[in-house]
């Protein structure tokens, strides 16, 4: 809910923006979706715990952590679609007397959904799972997540209750795929594209 919306409209200043700011921006980015996860987590737990922040471990500094380590997907996404769109449909919405926001409203996100769907399931499984930055982000056992809780029960014995978490889990992850995909074979008839399944794996 924060992450998607958030990449999406940094992708769309970094296509527009140029400069050493956004040059300086879009490597970051990179940088956070090829750094490993858990040099990004020790990272975040010392400016949790080291330098002055307006919050300290749990869920507040477990969300933040997990927003900048995701905001890499849908930035990288969305902005490998605005290549492939390219500018002209915008500029023809310009020219038809659209206002700027309009243009990017009515033509340009419609275009990018496939993107932005692909993100947020991306997204939703990738912090579903997650372990290693809430784990160091944890502050007690009210802050611990789903992933946490199965780590640490599997180390000592595997229960039912476990292995039932764990099926509702990946059940979670294949419904939320399969009502990706339906939703993206229904935009793709809409606009007269292939929505196979290939596609849509392809796009993932």
């Amino acid at each position: 809910l924060i992450t998607v919306p958030l990449g999406v409209t940094f992708a769309l200043a970094l296509d527009r923006w140029r400069g050493r700011v956004p040059t300086g921006a879009s490597f970051a980015v990179l940088l956070s979706f090829v750094i490993p996860e858990i040099a990004l987590a020790i990272g975040l737990l010392f400016l949790v715990t080291t330098l002055a922040t307006p919050f300290t471990l749990g869920t507040t500094a477990q969300l933040i952590g997990l927003i900048t380590f995701q905001l890499s997907y849908p930035v990288v996404i969305v902005r490998a679609r605005l290549l492939t769109i390219g500018a002209q449909y915008e500029e023809a919405a310009r020219d038809l007397g659209a206002t700027a926001l309009g243009a990017v409203r009515r033509v340009l996100l419609p275009m990018l959904t496939p993107a932005i769907m692909v993100s947020a399931i991306l997204v939703f499984a990738d912090v579903l799972d997650n372990f290693v930055i809430v784990r160091y982000l944890s502050a007690d056992m009210s802050t611990e997540t789903t992933s946490m809780r199965i780590y640490n029960t599997a180390r000592a014995a595997p229960t039912p209750a476990l292995n039932a978490l764990a099926t509702l889990i990946l059940v979670t992850c294949l419904i939320v795929i399969v009502i990706g995909w339906l939703l993206y074979r229904r935009w793709s008839k809409g606009q007269g594209e292939d929505g196979g399944l290939g596609s849509f794996t392809s796009t993932l």
